[in-house]
């Protein structure tokens, strides 16, 4: 087969530059060799770059879902008070076979950094920053998340709003403007599954209301369910905020095919829902093997082994309430709960927050449990462990290569148009309103240059990532789960904007030092409320308060005895019912 000749093909003079740049020079015999080869090699390229393109089956909604066109709005502000939807839609599976119900008339919310066919995907950016030749991309395929959820009779409802290029875990970053917490007008939704957690909020806040008689804030409309994207707490810091729960699973539980990316080691997709029981009926939707995503390993489950998870938390009290032990003082009985010792003593840790925690592990022990303190030093060195093993190549990702993965992986990247390169206006723009994007940029470029630290200063990171993740196993060999704040406060008013660089920067991600070790070392971990803590600048008369949230950690694949522990300790009183 004859190959059509490539244009601009490669010169000696290029490869000589590059061969110098890599300290060594061709000798002039050698250097129409080399020329050769790279020639073939970019032949290689320029053909398949010409040849059209392949989207598997899989993914691309079914003939009797296409023949139903998917629309889509912008709501307005009188419908969208919290800036909490990203764009509303109204998707249902066809009435076919491949139905099961178990979400059935259920409304969810996808995070917008979530491929949704025939609706926009954001990821909390200006769409002019994803793509060249499009007013907004729309993607054709769903990722198979979204695919999962329609199978089991959900009603789509909308994407939710998000942060910034996902890049925050507090809610002032987005395009579209900031997030409100649905429990106090002003203050952080969390990051950065922003708009998820905040529709879910809206319902629970409503009904909390309502049952003490105070009157209902209109917040717009809420949902049953959302989906939350993490990779470093931006599932579990809104749901600390917001009130709700939301599980971060074991790493490579639930796939991310079609999903924004921020680093393949960190990125993890889960449930957030207004209880225990539906936190785990959303994850046994969602999780299983879908045969693209290298982030699964052999231990993931097919998607026919998929644990039944609320199927097994009701089996579960239903046993201990034939026994007679599903009581105030003995529905932890036979749990060990590990108290850990360095989550409360990261910086900027609140009084009462930790306070709240360490009630709640009380509780625990008046349920029955064996509760103990835990230490893990590395805990405390986390956030440098992460920051090394990922920074050098996150804006590799983020911003150039959404949908690859590693170079040793065959992952599925989702088609579309390229992204424009950063330009001026790009750079004064993500300043105003989340420079931890341009500082991924900066930083990632000047990590990854080899003069200054070698690909083994790197390889090193990861080895600590190894030690870190066996020090939460050891730990997890005593204890079935470990306890601690998720936060280190409640909700603080959006960020000023008279902040300089380095203020919001740290403001945007202070919030994470008991979440993000968790994303590198891939242990399931829910948040759930617990209590109150009062607001800081005194608002409310200096009587206003928001939800404190407890993190729950677990061990790697045993998502189960996360949602037992956190119901046996709802047995004791629902937390925000703990006022």
């Amino acid at each position: 087969m004859t190959y059509p000749q490539a244009k601009d093909q490669v010169s000696i003079e290029t490869l000589r530059k590059i061969a110098q740049e890599h300290g060594f020079l061709m000798r002039p015999q050698d250097e129409h060799g080399y020329l050769a080869v790279v020639r073939a090699a970019q032949e290689s390229v320029e053909f398949v770059d010409r040849m059209s393109d392949f989207v598997d089956p899989r993914l691309i909604p079914g003939a009797a879902a296409s023949q139903v066109a998917r629309t889509y709005t912008l709501p307005p502000t009188s419908e969208n008070p919290l800036n909490a939807w990203s764009h509303r839609t109204h998707i249902k599976a066809p009435n076919n076979g491949d139905i099961t119900e178990s979400l059935a008339g259920r409304t969810v919310a996808i995070k917008d950094n979530t491929s949704v066919a025939g609706v926009p995907t954001t990821g909390g950016t200006h769409p002019f920053y994803l793509c060249k030749d499009m007013p907004v991309p729309i993607p054709d395929v769903d990722a198979p998340v979204v695919s999962r959820i329609l199978e089991a009779g959900a009603v789509i409802t909308g994407t939710s709003t998000c942060e910034n290029y996902c890049l925050s875990a507090m809610s002032c970053t987005s395009a579209t403007g900031p997030v409100d917490n649905p429990w106090l007008r002003g203050y952080s939704a969390g990051g950065s599954s922003s708009g998820s957690a905040a529709l879910i909020a809206i319902n629970v806040a409503a009904k909390w209301c309502e049952s003490r008689g105070l009157p209902v804030e209109y917040l717009g409309e809420g949902v049953d369910f959302a989906t939350g994207a993490d990779q470093g707490g931006s599932i579990r810091v809104p749901a600390a905020y917001c009130g709700i729960y939301g599980l971060k699973p074991t790493h490579g539980l639930v796939p991310y095919t079609g999903i924004m990316s921020l680093f393949p080691i960190i990125d993890h997709y889960g449930p957030m829902a207004a209880s225990v029981r539906d936190t785990a009926l959303l994850l046994a939707v969602l999780a299983g093997y879908d045969g693209f995503d290298p982030r699964m390993t052999p231990e993931t489950p097919l998607r026919t082994a998929v644990p039944q998870y609320h199927a097994l938390l009701d089996d579960e009290i239903t046993a201990r309430v034939t026994a007679g032990t599903w009581t105030p003082t003995t529905a932890a009985r036979g749990l060990r709960i590990g108290v850990l010792k360095e989550a409360f003593e990261i910086a900027g840790l609140n009084v009462e927050v930790a306070s709240t925690i360490r009630s709640a592990a009380s509780r625990f022990d008046r349920l029955g449990a064996t509760v103990a303190e835990v230490s893990i030093p590395l805990h405390l060195a986390a956030p440098h462990i992460f920051t090394a093993a990922t920074r050098a190549y996150m804006a590799d990702t983020l911003l150039y290569r959404q949908g690859s993965s590693t170079a040793s992986s065959l992952p599925f990247p989702f088609p579309g148009v390229p992204a424009p390169s950063p330009d001026q206006s790009w750079y004064e723009n993500m300043t105003a309103s989340n420079p931890l994007v341009v500082g991924a940029l900066l930083s990632s470029e000047f990590l990854r240059d080899r003069s200054r630290y070698a690909e083994s200063v790197r390889d090193k990171a990861v080895r600590h990532v190894h030690e870190l993740r066996t020090a939460y196993d050891e730990a997890l060999r005593k204890f079935d789960v470990l306890i601690m704040p998720a936060t280190p406060t409640v909700a603080p008013r959006h960020m000023p904007t008279n902040m300089g660089i380095g203020e919001k920067a740290e403001f945007l991600l202070a919030n994470t030092l008991n979440t993000l070790p968790f994303n590198i070392t891939g242990h399931p971990a829910l948040v759930m409320p617990v209590g109150w803590g009062q607001v800081e600048g005194g608002d409310g008369g200096g009587k206003a308060r928001l939800p404190v949230g407890m993190q729950i950690v677990g061990r790697k694949w045993d998502e189960q005895t996360i949602f037992l522990a956190a119901a046996a300790w709802e047995v004791g009183g629902l937390g925000l019912d703990n006022e």
